[in-house]
């Protein structure tokens, strides 16, 4: 994966990409049993991407317990190119002859890297295209995106001192803790539901029952609070 700065768009990235993919499949000839063959896949992709643009060196250590910090290689603040993707979906695969085999550069494959080639194995992968190929249609799902450091401005307060003394010392006037929370007020209604609000309909219904009222004593027969 590359990263380019664009010299006419101020702040904008271009990101060449090169997906490699190990295919393994099941060839079936006319005479024999199947066989596992594997082989490589290439699929090229680019994107533009803003990213800001920024000047200042970054420059950090790496901490070692009861030793000194390593400096590190300094930075700069330029953006981080990220990919994530998840396992393509094979969508299509046909063997094509020498004979009709595409011939652009598109397809075209001159170099692999140490680490992909230990992928199979060996150091040394055949990139001539003189035989048989299987071309292979895949879909990838893929998010790519620019990652930088950024500052954020976080507001910050003062302290707020108390400015008379409410301990133990008798200075600030004093008071019984206990005496405090016995001014309180029970809250049964953080215990138990709530009871309805009284409306002419509620009230007309509760006291049109066998006893002549809802139970809760009033003279007009309803336990509402808006009815005394």
């Amino acid at each position: 994966m590359y990263k380019h700065q664009m010299p006419y768009n101020r702040g904008c990235y271009t990101i060449d990409i090169r997906f490699f993919y190990r295919i393994e499949c099941e060839v079936s000839c006319v005479v024999g049993r199947p066989r596992i063959i594997d082989g490589l896949a290439v699929f090229d992709k680019r994107v533009v991407l803003f990213g800001g643009e920024g000047g200042a060196r970054i420059f950090s250590s790496r901490y070692i317990e009861d030793g000194m910090d390593v400096q590190l290689a300094p930075d700069s603040n330029k953006p981080t190119a990220v990919v994530e993707v998840v396992d393509p979906i094979v969508l299509d695969a046909r063997v094509v002859a020498p004979e009709t085999s595409c011939n652009c550069c598109c397809c075209a494959l001159h170099e692999v890297p140490r680490s992909i080639c230990s992928c199979f194995g060996g150091d040394n992968l055949v990139l001539d295209n003189d035989g048989y190929q299987l071309f292979v249609t895949l879909g990838q799902f893929s998010i790519i995106r620019l990652e930088r450091d950024i500052q954020l401005l976080m507001p910050a307060y003062d302290i707020c001192l108390p400015r008379r003394d409410c301990s133990g010392s008798g200075v600030g006037g004093e008071q019984d803790p206990c005496e405090i929370f016995a001014n309180f007020e029970f809250p049964i209604e953080e215990f138990f539901p709530p009871k309805p609000e009284c409306s002419d309909n509620l009230c007309g219904a509760l006291s049109g029952g066998s006893n002549g009222g809802c139970g809760c004593g009033n003279s007009n027969g309803c336990g509402c609070k808006s009815c005394g």
